[in-house]
């Protein structure tokens, strides 16, 4: 180079040098390169915690997958779905469910006002397994078991001919009078509520308990008949706020009656013996006993000449 300024190279000077500067560039692999430390770097992906949250997350989905494949399975094999339908059950615009064939199911909670019933000519087949059958609306029962059939409301039972519209039995005594269906002898209740009880006028009215029968009359109790007998185990209790009226002729069979023994049964002890006797109208009162073979005559006679 001259003071004047760089000297000019001849064409033939630049491409020698243009070729060896490819060569070198050609030959130096190193070029550009800048060794950095990979901790300094910014990781990209799920690392670390990330990672394993997705593979939970991943195995999670698999097993619902897995669920969801199962219960598909089963509701195809129990309803039987294909292209024209189910094979099992109807679904009308009505809103009438009908099974077409048998089917297994424990509890059914129907809709509101719902109707259980089976087609016109042919019977409804409804089997419990070692278990009793039981329609629950509210407060009302109907349990079919194997030895009885039970019926629970508290608003009362009706039964009426689906045709007709006749009530067949009804215990609405208010609007109905109670009456036992045609063929029935007995009814058998633990509590009942109601303004009389009558039998035919060629049959008799039996009333039969195990244990205490407890009869109860907010205006009083009537019982009237041609003949009526009290057959009891135990004990008979009459209780009366006014008075107690035996109209007809009265028998008491002394039988099971307790019996003193003989001998100074009026001397000492603490015992008070009473006799009961009773009026021409029905009344009846006591006389205390103090001596053998006493009657019925004493000074507070309620009976007045005529006892």
């Amino acid at each position: 180079p001259s003071s004047n300024g760089p000297v000019k190279k001849s064409m033939r000077e630049k491409a020698v040098e243009r070729r060896n500067i490819n060569k070198e560039h050609n030959s130096n692999f190193k070029a550009g390169y800048i060794p950095i430390d990979e901790d300094r770097l910014h990781k990209t992906g799920l690392r670390g915690r990330k990672g394993s949250l997705a593979i939970c997350v991943i195995i999670l989905l698999f097993i619902l997958a897995v669920i969801n494949l199962i219960v598909t399975l089963v509701i195809w094999a129990v309803i039987r779905i294909g292209p024209n339908g189910c094979d099992s059950m109807e679904f009308h615009e009505s809103g009438l469910l009908r099974f077409k064939q048998v089917s297994d199911m424990g509890v059914i909670h129907p809709l509101y006002k719902s109707t259980v019933g089976g087609r016109r000519n042919e019977n409804l087949v409804i089997t419990g397994n070692n278990q009793p059958i039981v329609f629950q609306q509210g407060t009302t029962k109907l349990s079919v078991e194997k030895n009885k059939t039970s019926i629970i409301s508290d608003i009362g039972v009706q039964f009426f001919d689906p045709r007709t519209q006749n009530i067949l039995f009804s215990t609405d005594y208010e609007t109905h009078e109670f009456r036992l269906p045609s063929g029935v002898k007995s009814l058998n209740v633990q509590k009942a509520s109601t303004e009389r009880i009558t039998s035919n006028a060629t049959s008799d009215l039996n009333i039969k308990v195990d244990g205490r029968a407890i009869v109860r009359g907010n205006e009083g109790v009537f019982i009237m008949g041609k003949t009526i007998e009290f057959h009891m185990g135990g004990n008979m209790e009459l209780k009366a706020e006014n008075s107690i009226i035996l109209n007809g002729t009265v028998v008491v069979s002394t039988t099971r009656l307790p019996s003193s023994s003989s001998g100074d049964q009026f001397g000492g002890g603490d015992w008070v013996r009473y006799k009961l006797c009773m009026c021409a109208d029905g009344t009846l009162f006591k006389v205390q006993v103090t001596g053998q073979n006493m009657g019925c005559q004493t000074s507070d006679n309620p009976c007045g000449d005529t006892h």
